[in-house]
């Protein structure tokens, strides 16, 4: 069983990585929002609620990370799709290559 200190420094560090996370996510294929959430939920083990996730999207699109579009559904009702932009993706190799830089220290 982890102590709090644990608990709370694990959740510290799951907030610091999901910028990085969201941007792993949107790597290979864009996403929506819900979506997005399930992903980092079952591949990177981080629940993430839609009042954190929404904002996040927001700020990275801000910093042109980020990209989306809507898109209709054929139940009529569209979808926000978001990925990864050229930006983004230098960033995160950036991203990546301080997190291995850091890790192998």
């Amino acid at each position: 069983m982890k102590n709090e200190f644990l608990k709370n420094w694990e959740t510290q560090l799951k907030k610091g990585l999901l910028p990085y996370f969201v941007l792993r996510a949107l790597e290979g294929q864009e996403r929506y929002g819900y979506e997005l959430i399930q992903h980092l939920k079952d591949d990177f083990n981080t629940e993430v609620t839609e009042s954190t996730m929404y904002p996040l999207l927001t700020r990275l699109q801000k910093e042109e990370l980020l990209v989306s579009k809507w898109i209709e559904q054929p139940t009529g009702i569209p979808r926000k799709y978001y990925y990864i932009s050229d930006h983004g993706r230098a960033n995160l190799a950036e991203m990546k290559k301080s997190i291995d830089e850091n890790l192998t220290k």
